[in-house]
């Protein structure tokens, strides 16, 4: 094995080790604070998205949109299911949940949802690449039913 390989395949288990080590370690409340930080870019960014596609079309800019897109569509693969570990289904060291009890009680139906919503965010990112407002207009509307869906369920209002 040369060295530039050996020094990678290091460098990536360290990575690993590392994240799945800095994921054990963080107390509840962390995780909440986390999770609802990743939900709040996620929406800052669906609204640049829709104020470009649905409320003001004539001002699109492609390369905004499809930044937006990319950053949704990569928060929504970050792997924030970790971020709904023991402790985290009520409030907690000052930080409040709005996650209802079933969520925690029906894992099977929440993976459907976050793959539905994980699909449907990565394909923003994909049509966004295309620069057709409609089409991502169209996509946009996909990838916020798949929200809608899971607020529905599981989130308090």
């Amino acid at each position: 094995m040369k060295l530039k390989t050996k020094i990678a395949a290091v460098l990536t288990l360290t990575a690993v080790a590392g994240a799945a080590f800095a994921q054990q370690a963080l107390k509840p409340e962390e995780m909440i604070k986390f999770r609802k930080a990743g939900y709040s870019f996620m929406s800052w960014n669906m609204g640049k998205i829709k104020a470009q596609v649905v409320d003001a079309p004539q001002s699109f800019n492609k390369d905004q949109v499809l930044a937006a897109a990319r950053l949704v569509a990569a928060t929504a693969n970050s792997g924030m299911g970790a971020l709904y570990g023991p402790g985290t289904d009520q409030d907690v060291g000052g930080e409040k949940t709005r996650v209802k009890p079933e969520f925690f009680q029906q894992r099977e139906e929440v993976g459907k949802l976050a793959q539905a919503f994980n699909r449907e965010a990565n394909e923003l990112a994909k049509v966004a690449e295309s620069g057709d407002p409609a089409a991502i207009k169209a996509q946009f509307g996909k990838t916020g039913e798949t929200c809608k869906a899971c607020h529905d369920k599981f989130r308090k209002d």
